[in-house]
């Protein structure tokens, strides 16, 4: 998907917006679990 970004600041959210999707919400699928469940249930 490509976005037409128009600040340094509104760039800055995307990213993060996007970071925390693959690492708290993304389901894997050889797991099913999203990278985040996995973390916690390997401590």
């Amino acid at each position: 998907r490509q976005f037409n970004v128009l600040s340094f600041d509104k760039t800055k959210e995307l990213i993060d917006q996007y970071v925390h999707f693959y690492n708290y919400e993304r389901i894997q699928l050889k797991t099913r679990q999203t990278p985040y469940q996995t973390r916690c249930l390997s401590m």
